[in-house]
């Protein structure tokens, strides 16, 4: 099953509070750690990788904290687990690297690849702004991008 990583998971949601928050000077890591119910040396870990990659702002101080470097629609899901996780790749054989015994022979490759593709071009599509919408707005976000069977529940599609 594929799964994000919590470290992955963790980013998004404090991205998403970011964006709720962008008018803030800045948030702390505690603030959103307590909020989330998340371990706050975790999160800090992935605050610290969201910041080195361009995606953050640092604000030191007694009043610091992070806030978003760029605007929430301008930030993608993809960026961020991306910045977290490194590249996204279904398997192995998706990477471009003969990996495979089999892979000159394979027959699911080339879809593999398609399905590679496709949650790149999702995730890509879904921008930080979408995620800090209300649960409608996100469904209707999807919509108007082709991409509501990939990220509404089913029982809406």
């Amino acid at each position: 099953m594929l799964r994000l990583t919590k470290k992955a998971d963790y980013g998004l949601m404090a991205m998403k509070l970011l964006a709720e928050r962008q008018h803030q000077p800045a948030v702390s890591a505690k603030e959103i750690s307590d909020e989330y119910h998340v371990p706050l040396q975790l999160l800090a870990k992935v605050l610290q990788q969201l910041t080195r990659s361009g995606l953050l702002d640092s604000h030191a101080g007694t009043h610091g904290g992070y806030s978003l470097a760029k605007p929430p629609q301008e930030i993608s899901a993809f960026e961020v687990i991306r910045a977290i996780d490194g590249p996204l790749f279904i398997t192995a054989c998706t990477t471009g690297r003969k990996s495979c015994d089999l892979h000159d022979s394979c027959t699911v490759k080339e879809p593999l690849q398609r399905l590679n593709d496709t949650f790149r071009d999702v995730l890509t599509g879904l921008r930080i702004s979408d995620l800090a919408q209300p649960d409608g707005h996100l469904v209707q976000a999807a919509q108007g991008k082709n991409l509501v069977q990939l990220v509404a529940p089913r029982h809406l599609t």
